[in-house]
């Protein structure tokens, strides 16, 4: 049975955060708030978890253009090959934020990922997320949950999410009500900023 578990950003209930994280642990999906629109992901390590979260969207694993959420750049290594100061000093710069960086990836990712190129690297300005993240100690693969076609109400408020997708998610995080434009998504893979789509993020600095 899914659960709709309210968190505050300004004070994370630890308790409620490590429930959520256990259920992304066991390869539940949950739905929770970013700087952007809410989110859908799973665990990186966790194989069938990424496979549900394929089917949902309705899209083949291996050409899913899914986010990895972040909790910083520390780790960055760990899902992207080699990159440039510049590269790295536009990230530092932008990040925690609601853009989006493609980026090219490493070898080193989960075995469904190796034959991507490139990799989608997020680290939002939430509380809720980068808290996720942390405890659960590696990336959550991401995809938002607005609708390209329309702005519904049913992506910004968290009851309304979770009666439309209580029975395909573990876990609906109420962590207020949310936007809907979606992040900024900029290519870094030729070292060059290249605007793929316009969306919350402005201008980088």
């Amino acid at each position: 049975m899914s659960e709709l578990i309210k968190l505050y950003e300004d004070h994370v209930d630890h308790k409620k955060l490590k429930h959520i994280v256990d259920i992304l642990r066991d390869g539940g999906l949950i739905i929770y708030p970013t700087d952007t629109v809410y989110g859908m992901g799973c665990d990186i390590t966790n194989k069938s978890a990424l496979e549900k979260l394929a089917r949902i969207k309705g899209v083949r694993l291996d050409k899913a253009d899914f986010s990895f959420i972040c909790e910083d750049l520390s780790n960055l290594s760990d899902h992207v090959s080699q990159i440039e100061t510049q590269t790295f000093k536009i990230l530092k710069r932008n990040l925690p934020g609601p853009y989006t960086f493609i980026l090219p990836g490493s070898n080193s990712l989960p075995s469904v990922f190796r034959k991507k190129k490139t990799v989608g690297i997020r680290v939002p300005d939430n509380q809720i997320a980068l808290a996720l993240v942390k405890k659960l100690g590696n990336p959550i693969v991401s995809t938002s949950i607005k609708d390209d076609d329309e702005v519904l109400e049913y992506t910004t408020d968290p009851s309304l999410i979770f009666e439309k997708w209580k029975h395909q998610v573990d876990v609906v995080i109420d962590g207020g009500f949310g936007g809907n434009e979606a992040s900024t998504v900029i290519d870094l893979t030729s070292g060059e900023p290249v605007l793929i789509r316009e969306g919350k993020g402005g201008v980088l600095v």
